[in-house]
């Protein structure tokens, strides 16, 4: 008899594996688009069904959209009475598509993603059925969705709490089952963004929703955040909104995530501390001091504060203040070379010591090495540099990389090498946080020579030696020797 455990591992190992022609498809059920809804209901209804794809017509072109028995809610909502509406009227035409021959953890990720129940499966432009959610989640593990499911429908913190737990149990399972580490980010981001936007939602009144943006930063903002490790957190305020509790707010939504598993920032940048909640104009006064700084000069932190504000995605709230805000930095950016140096500088700042190939072979060694300082901050922080000097507005470390190869500021090579080391070296670091864990220790970034098999040692030290010649690269780019 199997465990509950090995259940869960068996369906999760299924991921890897299945495509989409291996899932249930229901047959596709259309409509015409300009049968009534009464009509409609009664198809539905002799064939059994919660939905039918509709084909229609709209300014000489054909179109698919599909009809639910949710829009079938919204519809009577409206002034006129169902047999006078169109299905056309209410059905959606923004369909979430996918191949046939996708993989099944594809489907999973545009489900969440998109908050849909259903995707329509093509095999070129023929529509072959639908593959709803219940049944994707029969087929494999329903862990992602009841996840997302939980967090949207959570109406206490104490509900997002079990939600946030089963992250990290997911985390666990889709490490250990060999999903890619890119494809395991992709998703706890997805989790993640909609955990905080929930939170916010059960903390924030309204009007302070409408009136602010909250962000997140760093590897959250940029969506290669695994486990939960510190909060970097901001809120951008419309000017002239003022709220007599925004202190109080803060305070209480800091230690809201905090109760969800993010430790408070070492370096308070979070909701609580009044420079990361400004108004949108005394924000941009603020990086131009982190620029420029006052009369003592520039400021020592206005680099990396600038670092890990480039890093922001909005997650609830006005979306348009963080544009404004970005679209500041890129005009006080413009031409400004020395600051860019500056900037830049900080991936140069740990140094290898001078015998880590000797200790990475010796696996008696227990000096341990930083897998961040020397591994992923170089390579987040450079490419992060190469794309605020090129004007590149991705987030994440590898859609910008591809940017900077598609304007030719760097070789296809050498980016194609730099995001192969980076997810190795994430998924090193995983594999070890997850055994520290275990251990009942606290999830870090260092690794001992000694607990590296010897599939993970020669991996990782030519990913170090990739880290070491794009350090010389940016060297060259930003003329660091002469700082």
């Amino acid at each position: 008899m199997t465990t509950p455990a090995a259940d869960t591992q068996r369906e999760m190992l299924s991921l890897v594996t299945a495509r989409i022609r291996d899932a249930y498809l229901r047959k596709p059920h259309y409509v015409d688009g300009g049968m009534d809804l009464v009509a409609v209901c009664r198809e539905l209804s002799a064939h059994a069904l919660t939905y039918a794809l509709v084909r229609d017509m709209h300014e000489g072109v054909a179109r698919l959209g599909i009809f639910t028995t949710t829009d079938l809610r919204d519809a009577l909502l409206r002034p006129l009475p169902p047999q006078q509406l169109a299905v056309r009227e209410v059905a959606r035409f923004d369909l979430i598509g996918i191949g046939i021959d996708a993989d099944l953890f594809e489907a999973l990720w545009l489900m969440v993603r998109h908050r849909v129940h259903r995707l329509v499966v093509f095999e070129g432009d023929a529509v072959l059925g639908v593959l709803s959610q219940l049944d994707l989640v029969s087929f494999v593990s329903n862990h992602s969705h009841i996840v997302a499911l939980q967090i949207d429908d959570a109406t206490s913190l104490a509900e997002l709490r079990a939600a946030s737990r089963r992250v990290d149990e997911m985390i666990q399972l889709l490490h250990r089952s060999g999903i890619r580490i890119e494809r395991i980010t992709k998703l706890v981001s997805e989790l993640n963004t909609r955990l905080f936007a929930r939170a916010w939602a059960l903390l924030a009144p309204p009007e302070v929703v409408a009136n602010s943006c909250l962000l997140v930063m760093g590897s959250e903002g940029r969506g290669e955040q695994i486990l939960k490790t510190d909060q970097d957190n901001a809120l951008l305020l419309r000017d002239g909104f003022e709220w007599p509790g925004l202190d109080a707010l803060a305070r209480e939504f800091n230690a809201a995530l905090a109760e969800l598993g993010y430790p408070p920032c070492p370096g308070d940048i979070m909701l609580t501390n009044p420079l990361w909640r400004q108004p949108l104009a005394a924000f941009r006064q603020t990086i131009y001091g982190w620029m420029f700084g006052g009369d003592g000069g520039p400021s020592v932190d206005g680099p990396m504060h600038l670092a890990i504000f480039f890093d922001a995605v909005a997650v609830a709230g006005d979306a348009t203040l963080l544009d404004e805000a970005r679209a500041y930095l890129e005009r006080v950016l413009s031409g400004q070379d020395a600051f860019l140096a500056r900037f830049a500088v900080a991936a140069d700042q740990f140094q290898e010591p001078g015998n880590w190939f000797t200790r990475l072979k010796t696996s008696r060694n227990e000096q341990p090495l930083d897998l961040k300082k020397l591994g992923t901050f170089p390579i987040v922080h450079g490419v992060r540099a190469l794309a605020l000097k090129h004007g590149v507005r991705e987030r994440s470390t590898a859609s910008r990389l591809a940017r900077l190869v598609e304007g030719r500021h760097i070789a296809a090579p050498m980016a194609s090498d730099l995001v192969d080391a980076l997810h190795l070296l994430m998924a090193i670091r995983l594999t070890h946080q997850l055994q520290q864990r275990e251990r009942g220790g606290v999830a870090g970034n260092e690794v001992r020579p000694s607990e590296l098999s010897t599939l993970e040692r020669e991996p990782l030290h030519n990913a170090l030696a990739i880290v070491r010649r794009f350090r010389q690269y940016l060297r060259q780019q930003f003329r660091l020797e002469a700082l």
